[in-house]
């Protein structure tokens, strides 16, 4: 019989990214995928270190999965950053775990599916060899997600992926363009580029130029990116939402914070002033950019006064959404050193006194309860309008017959009723609007795609938020 695998993803679109590439890299090795863990020769954990919580959800998992391996003999790996962080301290407390691979070794997984061991650390970055999709996966499918970039050399105190993915290394943008043009002939429509930084991609040319490269692709309808570095949002990728009609209307731009002091204790190099002036000039160039961000609430030191800056802050910055969250003291980084000093410390220095857990969790509710009105009532506005949406499902659930699912150029959930497939851009009358989502029905197809075929089998992935 043949070998079944189970993914578990936590995290972000690297995660996910990485996951689908080991999924294929399993198919090719004579693996098939489980419905469920349930029915799984091999459960395999793609990990997320970002945030104290993902940790958590991940140990959480490895017990439930545990009884798994005593009842029917399942091996257990763990991959991504918790395994890159943690290495054999995480074999000390999930003995039973049979294999670690760490982000850089994703090509290993086959072997190590057999073998077990441990597979972390870095690859040189004149060695590393970008994984690559394989377009059969991606039939069927409307959006596919494309490394531009890996690591970070920002270093800023409270996060942890230069520990976890390492310095910065672009993908040479001709190999880019190649993959793009592979999935573009399977059907894909639209493509989203990802790093840890992508905005500061230098893969033999700007950023800003690898996305007109990108829009050159024939049969690439919609471009998308993330995530970015202020720092890193020039003049020129502000001029391509000018320019480029496939670069949808859609920018996450973490600001972290609204007060410049926390900001230089976070290590961001940038001030507000500036951070507002960059976004000054993106609304300019593309006046109807649904702006998204992050906001840390509760950093180390953080004074009632700075935190009523972040609240002002977000009444200035006209943000489509957020995502917003207590400070999560993470190992290795510049934060959790300081915070260790301080701990050891006589006399604690106040711009590093740690905040009462209490209290950052209602700054945090005072941050989410002013975005949240603000989301609702954008989305509201567009009820009664129409939005352009890219099909991604077409799904007919018990007693929800001719349901579709897509994104709006805006980057806005959208569920409506309609008999156009994957693929096909459409025109969707808006009839109701919520915090997270519209509804509405489909009023006329823009664009149906060519690619009308079912899908191939593909990589099943459990996808769980961090």
């Amino acid at each position: 019989m043949q070998k079944r695998y189970f993914i578990h993803t936590f995290g972000c679109q690297m995660n996910e990214h990485d996951s689908a590439r080991m999924g294929e890299s399993l198919l090719r090795a004579g693996w098939v995928a489980a419905e469920a863990p349930e029915r799984a020769d091999l459960v395999l954990l793609n990990t997320c270190a970002i945030r104290e919580k993902a940790e958590d959800k991940l140990y959480s998992a490895l017990g439930r999965y545990r009884m798994l391996k005593a009842q029917r003999g399942a091996r257990i790996g763990v991959a991504g950053c918790v395994a890159q962080q943690e290495k054999e301290g995480l074999l000390e407390r999930a003995p039973y775990v049979d294999f670690l691979l760490g982000p850089d070794q994703i090509a290993r997984i086959a072997d190590l599916a057999e073998e077990g061991g441990v597979e972390t650390g870095w690859v040189p970055s004149e060695e590393y060899v970008f994984p690559r999709a394989d377009p059969e996966s991606a039939r069927g499918k409307a959006t596919a997600f494309v490394t531009a970039m890996k690591g970070c050399d920002n270093v800023c105190s409270f996060c942890v992926v230069p520990h976890t993915r390492g310095r910065e290394v672009s993908r040479p943008y001709a190999e880019i363009a190649r993959e793009v043009a592979s999935l573009v002939e399977v059907g894909v429509r639209e493509i989203t580029l990802i790093g840890q930084n992508v905005n500061s991609y230098a893969g033999g040319c700007s950023f800003a130029q690898l996305i007109r490269r990108v829009a050159a692709v024939p049969g690439v309808r919609r471009i998308r990116f993330t995530t970015s570095h202020p720092m890193d949002l020039s003049p020129e990728l502000v001029d391509c939402f000018r320019d480029v009609p496939q670069l949808m209307p859609h920018f996450h731009l973490p600001v972290q914070h609204g007060a410049d002091t926390v900001l230089e204790r976070m290590r961001r190099r940038y001030t507000i002033a500036e951070y507002e002036e960059r976004v000054a000039r993106l609304f300019a160039a593309c006046p109807g950019v649904a702006l998204t961000s992050d906001i840390i609430c509760g950093f180390p030191g953080e004074t009632e006064e700075e935190h009523a800056l972040t609240l002002a802050l977000l009444r200035r910055v006209p943000y489509d959404n957020l995502f917003s969250f207590v400070f999560s003291e993470r190992p290795h980084t510049a934060a959790a050193l300081r915070l260790s000093k301080e701990r050891a410390a006589r006399e604690r220095s106040p711009q590093w006194l740690e905040i009462p857990r209490a209290v950052a969790t209602r700054r945090l509710e005072e941050v989410q309860r002013l975005q949240q009105a603000r989301t609702v009532a954008r989305h509201r506005s567009r009820a009664g309008g129409e939005v352009e949406v890219l099909v991604e499902s077409a799904r007919t659930p018990p007693g929800l017959a001719g349901e579709r699912f897509g994104r709006s150029r805006e980057n806005w959930t959208v569920h409506f009723a309609g008999a156009c497939a994957v693929g096909d851009l459409v025109r969707v009358r808006v009839e109701r609007a919520g915090l997270v989502a519209l509804v509405g029905a489909e009023f006329e197809v823009i664009d149906a795609t060519a690619h009308r075929a079912p899908p191939a089998p593909r990589t099943r992935l459990a996808v769980v938020s961090a």
